[in-house]
């Protein structure tokens, strides 16, 4: 059963897996496109936590490389998830503490690198899962020990690597790597060791390299056979180990031995040592004058008839005018003189009668000139295959410099200080393939320079003072395949200045003062040119050319226009690429091209890499139909160019394209469209990128976030713009997700709607809907549920509502017959009882709910006001929609039917209520018409409030006028109350 620690971190894996079932992004790594999501690279992040690092990886992995990280702890179970990993790097970081079961499951595992760490201790199960493991470094830790079978499960190491550690028992080391039958290297440099001390256990007989160099070794300690098996054995600087160490130590296996730096004297060395003579490296062991050096070639010539290598690096040597190199046994191959301090070599004569030299090295001395050597019979080294004289201070070469070595096919003059190679110092090398000449002081070259070397392949003339090339200067060289110009001062060629060069297949003239492309330069090289570097020199056009200076170079692949100084390419022709129809990369980055014509990659149907990185610094939009023609293009870097905008027809045909970085951009947006017609994309950069996290880019987000074959480079790490601290990849849109056209559809349809029918709501309802205002605002008052608590217990009888031109009546008639003559009626009149500074409204509705009654005292100027309008529907209100007796009404006029036929209110409320006329002045007895008027109207006002039934009403006493069948409504003036 499984731990609860290892439940959980299979759980974590689980939840890792699932989000990599949507997307291919990862949060701290980035995998290799042209791997097959095999490769991983997770490089100078910021994260200390590995699981941070590694934990949303697929299990796909097989090669992993997490560097230069703030990482201290590997934690127990950090890889499970990666069953399938092969090679893992983990160096130069800052890890001090890998828990015992950090590697668990890693079954398949075959490369661990932790070196370059801060490592002092290791767990004795750290390997134990392990068991293909084949090689292993550990080198540039501070570990002191080993614990005791830490090794075992590793059956299958090859090469262990433990150099710079602190390690002091040579025994321990031995005694945990004895099982590993198929080790082969073991590197222990510059670690503390004082000896080769060892228990009873031996070492594997596998191994067969062994590097103990830069430790405190002062003997060797161990038996006579412990070496046995040992073919290359380094114990060069150990300052303490002397001669006598090595009696009776075995080393007749030994093909290589380094002792340079050490205490040893060689010659006694090789008197008492039963190593092959032969296969001792004598550099640095103290042969700085012709004594030592013939006393040691005696005796070789005593234990050998001949010698392949004798190395004499290191040794102080400064003259060898004495040297006699005929007393060495014969040299079939390699004398190496580095590392010493030889003024001059005065041609091979030095090595006498070593005919048999096929390599002579001479490199990091103090040389300042090569002589002439004129041919002589008697010295001439015809073996003689490669010479080098790399860094020294050789200034001049003179004529015939190697006339006695004739067959040399490698000359390595490189970084010195040549500034004067005379015209015949190569003469009669024939056979010379390979000339390094380059990081010279060189200013010309001519026809003769390398008029003989006629089978010359390679010519490396880079970082020299050249000009000008003269006419014919490599005539002769029919076979030169490669030519290095660069970084010279070439501003031109005089004609036929490449001439002859038939076979060039790949031509440097980068960081120059070339100025144009010359048509006449390539025409040559139209079946044979597959390079061309033109970067770094001041190529520019001003105008359109009707002719591409390429237009013959048929066979070129490769091509750098990157970097033109001063202002770049300020135009790009639009023939410039005509006829380069083999071309497959183009470099065009680091220039300042304001226009990029859409016609300008046309030809370049086989083009698979265009970088155009900060190219055209400028360019708000590619063109659409820019890259029409490039189908086959699988990598395409628009890194820093200014883009603003990009569009489907930018991509439209790119088929092909599986890697895209379009990052350092100041686009706020990317249509999606664009990276969906790209089919075969598998990687993409949009790192600093001002994308917006607005419901623009939402789809963006969702295609970056869930695209199941697109990796998008640190996508966790994006951030919004301009709040950083957000992600770009988890900002909020759900209020994005619209069906904008059905809610568009809607609101016109509602706008038509809406447009047809408010006007006629406006004239059929316009009261109602402004009663209703009025009846929610007094809602919402708190005024109405303290007037409907207090109904019960009204303060006013009655409430009268009549128009200002009414006034006179009310108060000199109403008034006194109501309130006067001992009445206990209590009446509400706006100009007495109202609350000044309160609002109208809440004075109308107080009044209203206040009185028992409300007495509408209807005349035609009533029923043109807007107000008496408004307390009539109030009280109405009241009458229909709570059944409450509330509402009387008084005509002091006659009203034709005519006249009542627009006020629908009032006619409903005549309709289901009698009321009260005032009496005509024409009738019989107007005064006891009066008095019978306001004694109904008091019975009235007392009478409950309860609505009674139709029938009821009609038993009253009230006087026998007809019904009205109109009520107020739809009025038009506005009055005011006073």
């Amino acid at each position: 059963m499984a731990s609860p620690t290892h439940q959980l971190w299979l759980l974590m894996f689980a939840l890792g897996a699932v989000e990599l079932i949507c997307g291919y992004s990862f949060h701290n790594c980035i995998a290799d496109p042209n791997s097959n999501w095999k490769s991983f690279s997770c490089k100078s992040r910021k994260d200390r936590l590995m699981s941070l690092i590694v934990n949303d990886l697929p299990r796909s992995v097989v090669n992993l490389t997490i560097t230069f990280n703030p990482l201290m702890h590997v934690p127990n179970n950090s890889f499970v998830h990666l069953p399938n990993l092969q090679n893992l790097r983990l160096d130069h970081n800052q890890l001090r503490h890998v828990d015992s079961s950090a590697f668990r499951n890693l079954h398949q595992l075959q490369s661990l690198n932790m070196s370059l760490n801060e490592i002092s201790e290791l767990n004795a199960s750290l390997f134990e899962d392990l068991q293909n493991l084949t090689f292993l470094s550990l080198a540039n830790n501070k570990l002191n020990k080993f614990p005791e079978g830490i090794f075992f499960g590793v059956h299958n190491a090859n090469t262990l690597l433990f150099r710079n550690n602190c390690l002091t028992n040579f025994s321990e080391v031995v005694k945990s790597i004895s099982h590993l039958m198929k080790l082969e290297v073991l590197d222990l440099c510059s670690n503390k060791l004082t000896s080769l001390s060892h228990s009873n256990v031996s070492l594997p007989q596998s191994l067969s390299v062994l590097y103990l160099c830069r430790n405190n070794l002062h003997t060797l300690g161990c038996s006579s056979s412990f070496l046995s098996f040992i073919k290359l054995l380094d114990l060069s600087n150990n300052i303490k180990l002397r001669t006598v160490n090595f009696r009776e130590v075995n080393l007749s296996h030994v093909k290589s031995l380094h002792l340079n730096s050490t205490s040893v004297n060689i010659v006694d060395f090789l008197k008492i040592s039963n190593i092959n003579a032969g296969c001792v490296d004598f550099s640095g062991t103290g042969l700085n004058n012709s004594n030592s050096i013939n006393e040691l070639c005696r005796l070789l010539k005593t234990k050998l008839k001949s010698i392949k290598n004798v190395q004499l690096r290191h040794n102080g040597i400064w003259n060898l005018h004495n040297f006699n190199f005929s007393y060495c046994p014969k040299i079939t191959g390699a004398l190496d003189l580095s590392f010493n301090k030889l003024k001059s070599v005065k041609c091979p004569s030095f090595i006498y009668n070593q005919l048999g030299i096929t390599k002579f090295t001479a490199e990091h001395n103090l040389l300042m000139s090569l002589p002439s050597c004129k041919k002589q019979k008697d010295f001439q080294f015809k073996s003689m295959e490669e010479i080098s004289y790399r860094f020294n201070r050789i200034l001049t070469v003179n004529a015939h410099a190697f006339g006695q070595t004739p067959n040399i096919r490698v000359l390595k003059l490189n970084i010195n200080n040549v500034a004067f190679l005379h015209r015949q110092a190569l003469k009669g090398l024939k056979k010379l393939k390979i000339l390094r000449l380059d990081n010279n002081l060189l200013t010309d070259l001519f026809k003769e320079t390398f008029e003989t070397n006629v089978q010359l392949q390679i010519l490396n003339l880079r970082n020299n003072r050249i000009s000008v090339i003269f006419k014919e200067t490599f005539f002769n060289l029919k076979y030169l395949n490669t030519l290095d110009l660069g970084c010279n001062k070439i501003t031109h060629f005089q004609p036929s200045g490449l001439d002859g060069l038939k076979s060039l297949s790949k031509l440097y003239l980068d960081g120059n003062n070339l100025k144009q492309i010359d048509s006449s330069f390539y025409h040559i090289f139209q079946d044979t040119l597959t390079v061309l570097d033109l970067a770094s020199n001041q190529i520019r056009f001003l105008r359109e050319e009707n002719i591409s200076p390429f237009v013959n170079l048929s066979k070129l692949i490769d091509l750098k226009l990157n970097s033109q100084r001063d202002h770049g390419l300020a135009v790009l022709p639009r023939t410039l690429f005509r006829g380069l129809h083999s071309l497959k990369s183009l470099y065009l980055t680091n220039n300042n091209i304001v226009y990029l014509p859409p016609e300008a990659f046309d030809d370049l149907t086989n083009l698979t890499f265009l970088t155009l990185e900060n190219c055209c610094v400028g360019v708000a939009q590619l063109e659409p139909g820019v890259f029409k023609n490039l189908r086959n293009l699988t990598r395409l870097i628009l890194e820093n160019m200014g883009i603003q905008n990009l569009s489907k027809e930018v991509f439209g045909n790119l088929t092909q394209l599986r890697i895209l970085q379009i990052n350092r951009n100041v686009m706020q947006s990317i249509p999606v469209n664009a990276l969906q017609s790209l089919p075969r994309l598998q990687y993409l950069d949009i790192r600093n990128i001002p994308l917006s996290c607005t419901c623009k880019n939402k789809f963006l987000q969702n295609y970056t976030v869930n695209n199941p074959d697109v990796q998008v480079v640190y996508l966790y790490k994006l951030p919004c713009q301009p709040d950083k601290s957000l992600k770009f990849y988890n900002f909020d849109t759900k209020v994005c997700y619209i069906d904008l056209g059905k809610y568009m559809c809607f609101i016109n349809v509602a706008a038509v709607f809406l447009f047809t029918v408010i006007p006629l709501l406006y004239v059929k309802l316009y009261w109602k809907i402004k009663y209703s205002y009025y009846v929610f605002r007094s809602w919402f008052s708190e005024h109405w549920s303290r007037i409907r608590d207090k109904e019960e217990n009204c303060k006013y009888d009655a409430f009268i509502s009549y128009n200002f031109s009414d006034e006179e009546w009310v108060l000199n008639e109403l008034l006194p017959n109501l309130e006067g003559n001992g009445s206990s009626l209590k009446l509400c009149l706006h100009h007495r009882d109202f609350e000044l500074g309160r609002n109208i409204v809440d004075n109308i509705v107080t009044a209203v709910y206040s009185s028992r009654k409300t007495i509408c005292v209807v005349s035609r100027n009533f029923l043109q006001s807007e107000w008496c309008s408004l307390e009539i529907q109030l009280a109405s209100y009241r009458l229909f929609d709570e059944h409450r007796d509330v509402l009387l009404l008084v005509f002091l006029e006659p009203i034709s039917e005519r006249q009542l036929s627009s006020y629908h209110r009032m006619r409903k409320v005549m309709l289901k209520k009698t009321y009260l006329q005032w009496p005509d002045s024409d009738c019989s007895d107007p005064l006891q018409a009066q008095e019978l008027f306001w004694n109904q109207l008091r019975r009235a006002i007392k009478a409950g409030s309860r609505l009674e039934t139709e029938q009821d009403d009609n038993d009253k006493d009230f006087a026998p006028e007809s019904k009205a069948t109109e009520h107020c409504d739809n009025l038009l003036t506005n009055e005011s109350y006073y």
